[in-house]
């Protein structure tokens, strides 16, 4: 039995507009069937990947690879890949069933296999009561889904996808994600991702890559990159973290001390550290547990400090608390599980915290590279 075609190889891939890198020896390896998330800020080289790839721009130097196959010169019409863009691209004179069907012209499918691929793919994405209707009469989230059977009708190896998603309101995004990842899983096809929204990359993806100025800084599932960032970059723009700078004091087999200000904390995955480091402490917010003074008291923890109510943000399942630690400005994620906050957490009340020693990560501000 022959391997799942898809797997995608991009070997120091560079591409520069007026003399500026976009993309800078960029490597990844993508696996076949694989739901693969690039994810970075506007500029950050995302959208210029994805272009290479489909063979909408050429890279100055490197390699793409698909399934071993160099395609770098291969014309985009000849590629086993077609893409999905943010704006649909959608024939708006054409209905929904011939916007489907119209790329089967170019490979000369009979009229039978139209009807009978045309038809599997509206099934696919939900749409086939809307056959008839052009693209004016469809809501966005339809049309999303036109532009999805559109794709997938010509059996690509890999479905680009830029930004998809962009122009629907946030409480369509939500539940199109989950679809759109239940679609991928189905029909198998390696799925790459471009988005700007974390939230996105973290509900859908496999593995997803954050780019930042053309360079990969980590690669990994969205557990671990979330859970261990490569560097303080990717902390911040992974989710929301609290950092502060952060000197080393005293380092004891893998584990470290280090000062923020003035408050002492101990982090218990500290492997490289050196007694003098500058580097970023990193914590997020849902992992702070804000403590009334009684419960503070027989904690025991290495890292409860005594800390006062600054601000607090109701935000529906939870409520950011902002405590001001020794002169840090901490964020803080406490659960609305029983409805009101307790009457001892309010804007002004003497608190404390508690961090897990492994809850912590001391980070460098930035990587130059990350190994793919």
């Amino acid at each position: 039995m022959s391997e799942r075609p898809g797997a995608l190889s991009l070997r120091s891939l560079v591409k520069g507009f007026d003399g500026q890198l976009a993309v800078d020896e960029l490597s990844l390896e993508i696996a076949a069937g694989e739901f693969f998330a690039l994810l970075g800020a506007s500029g950050c080289g995302k959208t210029t990947t994805l272009r290479m790839v489909a063979g909408f721009e050429r890279p100055d130097s490197g390699e793409i690879l698909l399934d071993g196959t160099d395609l770098v010169s291969v014309p985009p019409h000849q590629r086993p890949v077609n893409t999905v863009f943010q704006s649909y691209a959608l024939f708006p004179f054409l209905s929904a069933w011939d916007n489907v069907a119209f790329g089967l012209k170019y490979q000369e499918a009979s009229k039978s296999q139209v009807r009978s691929r045309v038809g599997k793919a509206l099934e696919l994405v939900q749409m086939d009561r809307f056959a008839k209707r052009k693209p004016h009469q469809l809501s966005g989230g339809q049309q999303q889904r036109i532009a999805l059977a559109r794709a997938l009708v010509l059996e690509p190896t890999v479905l680009l996808l830029d930004e998809p998603m962009g122009a629907l309101d946030a409480k369509l995004r939500k539940r199109l994600q989950v679809e759109l990842r239940s679609l991928q899983r189905l029909v198998g096809t390696t799925f790459v991702y471009v988005t700007h929204d974390q939230d996105e990359a973290l509900t859908m993806s496999d593995r997803l890559a954050v780019l930042k100025d053309g360079q990969l800084m980590q690669v990994g599932t969205p557990s671990e990159v979330y859970s261990r960032p490569s560097n303080s970059y990717v902390a911040g723009f992974l989710g929301t973290a609290n950092m502060f700078d952060a000197l080393v004091t005293e380092v004891t087999g893998g584990s470290a001390s280090c000062l923020a200000g003035d408050v002492s904390f101990v982090v218990e995955e500290a492997e490289g550290a050196v007694v003098g480091d500058r580097l970023s402490l990193v914590v997020r917010p849902e992992r702070v547990v804000v403590l009334g003074c009684d419960d503070a008291a027989a904690a025991g923890d290495d890292n409860v400090q005594p800390g006062r109510v600054e601000h607090l943000v109701f935000r529906g399942a939870h409520t950011q608390v902002l405590v001001n630690v020794g002169g840090l400005t901490m964020a803080c994620d406490v659960a609305n599980v029983h409805g009101e906050m307790p009457e001892w957490l309010a804007e002004g009340r003497d608190v404390s915290v508690r961090i897990s020693p492994s809850a912590l990560r001391l980070l460098p501000a930035t990587a130059p590279r990350a190994a793919s």
